[in-house]
C-alpha cells in the first residue's frame, strides 16, 4: 500500500521506507558547475534487506568478544586494488585516489527519463499507473522510496556488480557460470556485511562496483518529498536489487546547499544545515535509523577547494586542464543528514610550528593504521571503532585545519588558529576519546544563518565570532566540538528530542571553555554563573513570545520514536520558519542537565557521562536511555524524588518554565561578577536613554572594565560585558 502520513502545514515527512530495506553505503560521483548553479552526477546505493538483517544480527555479534582476558587485535589487509576492465561506463575522470578506480561514467544522451519501456511518461512513472506494495507482503512490485525534493532524476538503473574483477570471491566460487538476481544482492550482502578490519578492501570493492555497467533500468516516479522506484516482478524487499545508480542533477533553487558568494566576493556553494537536511543535495534515506557510509568524489574547477565530512584530509587529484576532483569516505555509519559539503576559493590558515611532543599528539591515526584493540564491548554496529584504539584514546589533539575566504585570514590567524588547540585538549579533558579522527573549521560566507554547525569531521563558523576579543569564538568552538559526542556519535533517534544534541553542547561549552582557559575554580563558577543568569532571561523570553506547543522538549511523549510500519515518519514542526530562531531546546536541556549535575555534583556527574559516552557512542538514543542509566548511577541518598517520570513530567513534555527551575532561581543569588556586569548594563541603558541635544552639562557616567576570564596566562578583559554570549 502507499504510504500515507498525516502533516501540518509546518511538519516535515521523513518518506524512506527504512522498515523494509535501508541504505548501507552510498558513492557520489559529482560535479560542481558554478555557472549553472548544480551538482551533476550519479550515486550509487547499496542495500541490505532489513529481514536479511534481523536474520544475521540474531546470529551474530560482531565486536569482538572473548572468553578470556586477551584483547583482541584487529589487523587491516592490503587493499585490493584489482583494475575495472570494462570501461563501458568510465571517462577520463579518475578521482577516488584513495582506491585507484576509474572515473564517472559517460553522461546519458538518450533524452529520456529512465523510464524508457513506457513513452508515455516523460518524468517517470506515474503513481496513479501502478499501485505499488512498501513493504513485503502482497503482490504487488515492491516499492523503494527515498527522500528526495528539488533534484532532477533522468536515469535509475540496477548495477552489475558480477561482472567486477575479483567479485567471485564473494560467491564462495572460482568463477561465476551464471549471474541471477539473487546472485547479485548475495554478492552486496556479502560486502556489506564485511568485518571492520576489511575496510579498505571493502571500500576498495564499493568503488568498482559503482562503476560496473548497468543491467537493467528500473521504473521511478518523483512526487514533493520522495523518488520512489520499482523494478517489475520484484515483490519483496529481498527480491528488489540491492545495487542501483542514479543518474541526476540538483536544482539551483534547491534547499539542501546555497550558492552565494564569500566575503572575498568569490563564488562557493556548501549545504547551511537546511530544515529539508541533504535530500535536495542527493535522493537518500533521512530517518536517522538509516546508518550508513559513504565515499564520494567531486569534480570542479581547479581554482576551487572541495572540503566534506570525511575522515582523510583530501588532496586534489588533476584532471583535465583546470579541473580536479577531491575525495572524501567514512568508515563509521553515520545519518544520512551528517554529509557535508564546501567547495570555494578557501585558504587554509597553518598553525605555527610546534613543538614535537605537540605534532605526536597530533598525529593523524586513520583507521588503516590504527591498532584496535577491545576495551570492552562496544553496543554499536561493526566499524573501525577509536574508542577501541588505546593510541586514539590517548590523543588529546585530533589534527585539524582552519580555511576561510582570503580577507579573513588576518582575523583567523589572531582570534580563531590559537583557540583551537585549547578548546580540543580541554573537551578530551572531560569527556575523553575523540569520536573523530580529524577536524576541518571553515569560516563561511556571511548568509550563513546561525553562529555555527557541526558535522563529522567539519565545523562551519560564521564570521561572527572572530569579531572582538576570543570570549564568543571560544564559546562557540567548544560548543560545536562538544557536538562531536552529542549530536554526532550519539545522535537522537526522533529529531524531535533536540535538546539531546543542543542541551549537551550548551551545558559542555561552559565546561570546556573554563579549562581552556585554565581558569581557577572559582574564576570558573562566576563565569558559569553568569551565563546562566543571562540564559535566564533569554529563556524567559523565550517562553513569551513562542507558541506552547513549540516549547515542548519531547512533543510526542509516549509516541517519541515511533514510526509507521513502513519505517516513515513526521518531524513535528520541521519546516516552522520560526523554529530557526527558537532557542528553547538549547536553554531547556542546558538548564536540565546543570540541575542533574548539581544533584550529583560535578565529579560524580562528569564521570558518569563518560561512562555514557563509552556505552552509547555509535549509536541513536532517546531521552530515557540517558535519564534511566543516569539514575542507576545515582546514589539513593542524591536521587530523592529524581525519577524518569517525573523529569518528563517536570523538564521535556511541557512548555513554559520548568517548575523545578522556578524554585531554584528563586531561591538563589547573584554572583558578584552578574552584579558587576548587570549594573555596567544599567549604566548603558541610562546613557541610551537621555536626549542626544543636552541643555547643560550633566555627569559623565564610568565604566568600569569587567575582568571574566583568564585566556592562556594572562588576564583579559571584557568591557561592559559585551561579549559574553
Amino acid at each position: 500500500m502507499d504510504v500515507k502520513l498525516e502533516t501540518s502545514w509546518d511538519d516535515l515527512p521523513l518518506m524512506a521506507n527504512t522498515s523494509h530495506i535501508l541504505v548501507k553505503h552510498y558513492v557520489l560521483d559529482l560535479d560542481v558547475d558554478f555557472e549553472s548553479q548544480i551538482f551533476e552526477g550519479t550515486i550509487v546505493l547499496f542495500f541490505e534487506s532489513r529481514n536479511r538483517l534481523e536474520k544475521q544480527s540474531g546470529s551474530t555479534k560482531e565486536t569482538c568478544r572473548s572468553e578470556s582476558n586477551e584483547a583482541c587485535r584487529f589487523s587491516t589487509p592490503e587493499p585490493c586494488h584489482s583494475p575495472v576492465t570494462d570501461t563501458r561506463t568510465s571517462s577520463s575522470k579518475t578521482g577516488y585516489n584513495d582506491f585507484a578506480i576509474c572515473g564517472k561514467g559517460e553522461k546519458d544522451t538518450s533524452g529520456k527519463d529512465g523510464n524508457h519501456d513506457n513513452p508515455e511518461q516523460a518524468s517517470g512513472i506515474s503513481s496513479s499507473k501502478y499501485c505499488c506494495d512498501t513493504g513485503n507482503h502482497g503482490s504487488e512490485d515492491f516499492l523503494l522510496v527515498l527522500d528526495c525534493c528539488d533534484l532532477s532524476v533522468f536515469k535509475v538503473e540496477e548495477v552489475d556488480v558480477a561482472v567486477v574483477p575479483g567479485i567471485e570471491t564473494f560467491t564462495g566460487s572460482s568463477q561465476i557460470a551464471f549471474v541471477s538476481e539473487e546472485l547479485r544482492n548475495q554478492i552486496v550482502h556479502e560486502l556489506v556485511t564485511l568485518p571492520a578490519d576489511r575496510w579498505r578492501e571493502q571500500f576498495d570493492y564499493y568503488a568498482h562496483c559503482s562503476q560496473a555497467p548497468g543491467c537493467g533500468e528500473l521504473l521511478f516516479d518523483t512526487d514533493t518529498w520522495s523518488l520512489r522506484i520499482r523494478k517489475t516482478g520484484a515483490q519483496t524487499a529481498t527480491d528488489f536489487p540491492h545495487a542501483i545508480r542514479i543518474w541526476y542533477s540538483t536544482k539551483p533553487q534547491g534547499r539542501s546547499v546555497t550558492w552565494t558568494s564569500d566575503q572575498s566576493g568569490r563564488p562557493c556553494v556548501y549545504t547551511m544545515g537546511s530544515p529539508v537536511n541533504n535530500r535536495a543535495l542527493f535522493p537518500c534515506q533521512e530517518p536517522p535509523v538509516a546508518m550508513s557510509t559513504w565515499q564520494a568524489t567531486v569534480g570542479a574547477a581547479a581554482s576551487f577547494v572541495v572540503l566534506m565530512s570525511g575522515e582523510n584530509p583530501a588532496k586534489p587529484t588533476q584532471l583535465r586542464e583546470g579541473r580536479a576532483s577531491w575525495h572524501y569516505y567514512v568508515t563509521m555509519p553515520m545519518p544520512a543528514s551528517t554529509f557535508t559539503i564546501a567547495v570555494g576559493s578557501w585558504a587554509e590558515m597553518k598553525p605555527e610550528i610546534c613543538s614535537s611532543e605537540d605534532l605526536a599528539a597530533e598525529t593523524s591515526l586513520t583507521p588503516s593504521e590504527a591498532d584496535f584493540r577491545c576495551v570492552g564491548v562496544c553496543g554499536h554496529m561493526e566499524y573501525p571503532c577509536r574508542f577501541q584504539n588505546p593510541s586514539a584514546t590517548t590523543q588529546e589533539v585530533i589534527p585539524h585545519r582552519v580555511f576561510a575566504p582570503v580577507c579573513l585570514q588576518g582575523a583567523c590567524y589572531e582570534t580563531l588558529l590559537p583557540l583551537v588547540r585549547p578548546c580540543l585538549s580541554a573537551a578530551h579533558s572531560v569527556l575523553g576519546t575523540h569520536p573523530f579522527s580529524r577536524l576541518d573549521i571553515l569560516v563561511v560566507p556571511a548568509n550563513f544563518p546561525s553562529l555555527g554547525m557541526a558535522s563529522p569531521h567539519i565545523i562551519f563558523l560564521s564570521q561572527s565570532v572572530l569579531i572582538g576579543m576570543n570570549h564568543l569564538c571560544g564559546t562557540r568552538l567548544c560548543h560545536e566540538i562538544a557536538h562531536a559526542w552529542f549530536g554526532l556519535a550519539i545522535g537522537a533517534r526522533d529529531w524531535t528530542e533536540e535538546w539531546l544534541s543542543e542541551g549537551f553542547a550548551t551545558h559542555l561549552e561552559d565546561v570546556f571553555w573554563a579549562k581552556a582557559q585554565q581558569l581557577a575554580p572559582h574564576e570558573a563558577w562566576e563565569q558559569q554563573e553568569l551565563k546562566a543568569d543571562l540564559r535566564w532571561r533569554c529563556l524567559q523570553d523565550e517562553v513569551r513570545n513562542y507558541p506552547e506547543e513549540m516549547q515542548v522538549l519531547r512533543p510526542n511523549k509516549e509516541k517519541t520514536g515511533h514510526v509507521s510500519d513502513s519505517g516513515s515518519s513526521v518531524i513535528k514542526h520541521g519546516l516552522n520558519p520560526e523554529k530557526v530562531f527558537m532557542q528553547v531546546h538549547y536553554l531547556k536541556g542546558y538548564f536540565l542537565l546543570r540541575f542533574l549535575a548539581q544533584r550529583l555534583g560535578d565529579d560524580t556527574y562528569f564521570a558518569f557521562l563518560r561512562k555514557f559516552v563509552h556505552t552509547f557512542h555509535g549509536q541513536l538514543i532517546l531521552s530515557q536511555d540517558f535519564l534511566q542509566m543516569l539514575l542507576e548511577n545515582i546514589p539513593e541518598e542524591k536521587r530523592l524524588d529524581l525519577s524518569v517520570e517525573n523529569i518528563f513530567r517536570d523538564w521535556l513534555e511541557s512548555s513554559g518554565i520548568p517548575q523545578p527551575l522556578q524554585t531554584e532561581r528563586q531561591a538563589r543569588a547573584e554572583c558578584g561578577l552578574a552584579r558587576r556586569v548587570g549594573a555596567e548594563v544599567h549604566k548603558w541603558i541610562r546613557v541610551s536613554r537621555r536626549p542626544q541635544k543636552r541643555k547643560r552639562r550633566e555627569t559623565e557616567e564610568v565604566f568600569e572594565k569587567v575582568h571574566c576570564f583568564r585566556g592562556e596566562g594572562e588576564r583579559q578583559e571584557v568591557e561592559n560585558g559585551a561579549n559574553i554570549s
